[in-house]
């Protein structure tokens, strides 16, 4: 079996090329993925792309294969569906996710990789990672039946958690967001669109997704006394301004920060990283999800595709990455 295959390099910040890997053949307990898609999270991987990544966070935003250091060069990525070739005989001709970065094939531990159900297709899998960001942003709001929520920053995370929250009963949801673009991705969602400036108040819960001070400053305009702000966004290295002067203490408004390394001391007891990851592909089922995918590009593309989204001339939400056959 060959076992050469090809990665996406960061080079330096704004430039990146794809190199030859060789690989060992799996070992015990390990197995050999052949990649068909991978997944840009357009927020996370443009920041990391562009050298947003603060010193102080190096450590911190490693992901979990990743190869390099911040700011280049740099192997980075988390979003990627394969097949296992060879390994564990149970999982051999198995669909899995796993949390690698883009590369045509990858040899891995068991324990990395999930089984992707049948009921999901291996194109539309690639969100699992992002949707497991919005579960456990769900899990952190704790939002209660009959909440009133908005969801401010219609990006990709931001849509996975409107997605998930208008399965709650009883509540009503906003995707909140400046461009008027995201109106029909809200509508194939099932949530109502609005602009900043059209969004109602009186909110209970608002998840910001925005990445800017205008969003976080929005989303605490929003809220009702004593609600509360969960914070999603990933400034990276921007700083960040809001009006803490003004209703902030008489409204008595908590702003908490949700982040998917660390799963809520509520859920804690029943719950594993497996487990919330299994989950998260469980809910992609419903095809509402297919409205995140919004681009695809060949693997050997990105070298030209992620300076575009990077810069914005290239917009998506998701943005797929299909492989060829042969890794």
């Amino acid at each position: 079996m060959d076992l050469t295959a090809h990665a996406f390099w960061l080079l330096r910040p704004g430039e990146g090329e794809i190199r030859p890997v060789q690989l060992t053949p799996p070992g015990p307990g390990e197995v050999l993925v052949r990649a068909l898609f991978s997944g840009v999270s357009r927020g996370t991987e443009t920041l990391v792309f562009r050298g947003g990544v603060p010193a102080s966070q190096h450590d911190l935003m490693r992901a979990p294969f990743q190869d390099g250091d911040f700011p280049a060069p740099v192997k980075y990525g988390y979003l990627s569906v394969g097949v296992v070739e060879a390994g564990e005989p149970d999982l051999v001709g198995r669909t899995v996710f796993c949390l690698y970065p883009h590369q045509t094939r990858y040899v891995v531990p068991v324990s990395a990789v999930t089984v992707v159900p049948d009921s999901v297709p291996s194109a539309r899998a690639v969100l699992a990672g992002t949707v497991e960001t919005a579960v456990n942003a769900v899990w952190d709001a704790a939002p209660l039946l009959g909440d009133r929520i908005a969801v401010i920053g219609a990006g990709m995370v931001g849509c996975s958690v409107a997605a998930v929250l208008a399965k709650f009963p009883g509540v009503r949801v906003q995707l909140v967001d400046v461009d008027a673009a995201r109106a029909s991705v809200a509508s194939a969602l099932g949530v109502e669109f609005v602009s900043p400036d059209d969004a109602a108040g009186d909110c209970d819960l608002v998840v910001h997704a925005s990445a800017t001070s205008a969003g976080l400053t929005r989303a605490l305009e929003l809220l009702t006394p004593e609600g509360t702000v969960v914070e999603l966004s990933w400034y990276g290295d921007k700083q960040v301004s809001v009006p803490l002067g003004e209703f902030f203490h008489s409204r008595r408004l908590v702003v908490r920060s949700s982040q998917v390394g660390t799963i809520p001391p509520a859920r804690r007891g029943r719950h594993t990283y497996a487990s919330r990851l299994a989950l998260s592909l469980n809910l992609l089922a419903d095809p509402v999800f297919d409205a995140l995918i919004t681009g695809s590009s060949d693997f050997t593309e990105l070298p030209t595709v992620m300076p575009q989204l990077a810069d914005g001339r290239l917009p998506a939400l998701c943005h797929r990455i299909v492989y060829p056959s042969g890794g």
